[in-house]
């Protein structure tokens, strides 16, 4: 039954939506945490230090984080593989170019695929420079975050790739939110322009928020 499911394109669609919803959840929570850079290091610090402790004693140190890395890993994997699959299946569909041109699709939609690839390769870059330390430009900081963060983006390639990753993620919010919605059932004539209005809100807002801690740093006001 579940293979049926996972072999039609409605149950690919279908996984790629919830995938992209429990991503955009997470992105919602990182980017509030992301904006306590504003309020100094010891407050920055200590939310880094408080994601490790979350559920504790229940949970044991980092289990938590540990439980919502595991569901990230997973829901990145399946959206991925889900997305090539159709890609494929989609091209296989129609060989040959169309005769007529389509209907001029928007800048999103037709960005979508080297989108995510743009953000799959941030993905792998940022986990090396903030979490491992393996490409950090200064000397990584153990337990120290706030100011791993402030030497990231004290270069100009640590900043020109996350802004560059950061419209891309705008972007692929945008078509992402309003096409999980339709998938998903939620979508109708009356409610079309509250779920697009919806899309660009997000989009907006999850790409000024991320982009205003590099900001935040080239200007000074993080330092």
């Amino acid at each position: 039954m579940a293979r049926t499911v996972w072999d039609s394109t409605v149950g690919k669609k279908t996984v790629m939506a919830v995938s992209g919803l429990i991503m955009l959840l997470y992105l919602v929570v990182h980017m509030i945490g992301n904006l306590k850079i504003f309020f100094g290091a010891g407050e920055f610090n200590h939310y880094a230090h408080w994601l490790r402790t979350v559920g504790e004693p229940f949970m044991h140190y980092e289990w938590t984080l540990w439980l919502v890395r595991i569901v990230l890993v997973v829901a990145v994997v399946a959206h991925a593989t889900s997305a090539y699959q159709l890609s494929r299946r989609d091209i296989r569909a129609r060989p040959s170019k169309y005769v007529h041109k389509k209907p001029r699709a928007s800048y999103a939609t037709r960005t979508m695929r080297w989108g995510g690839i743009i953000l799959g390769l941030f993905i792998v870059w940022h986990i090396l420079d903030l979490t491992t330390g393996t490409v950090h430009s200064g000397g990584f900081q153990e337990g120290r975050p706030y100011q791993n963060v402030v030497d990231t983006f004290s270069t100009w390639y640590g900043n020109v790739i996350y802004v560059v990753a950061m419209l891309a993620l705008g972007l692929h919010i945008r078509h992402g939110f309003w096409s999980a919605a339709q998938t998903l059932g939620a979508g109708s004539r009356t409610r079309d322009r509250a779920l697009k209005a919806t899309a660009d809100i997000l989009a907006l807002l999850l790409t000024v928020g991320f982009i205003a801690v590099p900001v935040g740093v080239m200007t000074g006001l993080v330092s």
